[in-house]
């Protein structure tokens, strides 16, 4: 859980590896945190909800993108694709769920 080990030793050199700033995995984590607050808590805005997906997915194609310009095309850059998988399936849910809530007139 990132929460809980983004100041790893093991963290702090995975983002000096990949050239970011040591302050940039408290940023992640932060906003991390709040997008899973905004998607998991069913009072929040749905402008809100739609931010958070796109900040998550801002954030697995950066990802990917940064291991692949540091590191090469491999496992380390395919990985974060897996987890926007997820992101589109439970975004698509989403919106599902809530035209069901607002059935369409005909």
């Amino acid at each position: 859980m990132p929460l809980f080990t983004f100041n790893s030793e093991l963290a702090r050199e995975g983002l000096r590896h990949l050239g970011y700033p040591a302050y940039f995995g408290l940023l992640l984590v932060v906003f991390k945190v709040f997008g899973v607050l905004a998607l998991a808590i069913p009072q929040v805005p749905g402008r809100v909800k739609e931010w958070a997906y796109a900040g998550f997915g801002f954030d697995f194609i950066s990802a990917s993108v940064s291991h692949w310009v540091v590191d090469g095309f491999g496992v380390q850059a395919i990985f974060p694709w897996l987890f926007l998988i997820f992101l589109v399936i439970s975004y698509v849910n989403y919106h599902k769920l809530r035209a069901g809530d607002h059935p369409q007139r005909i």
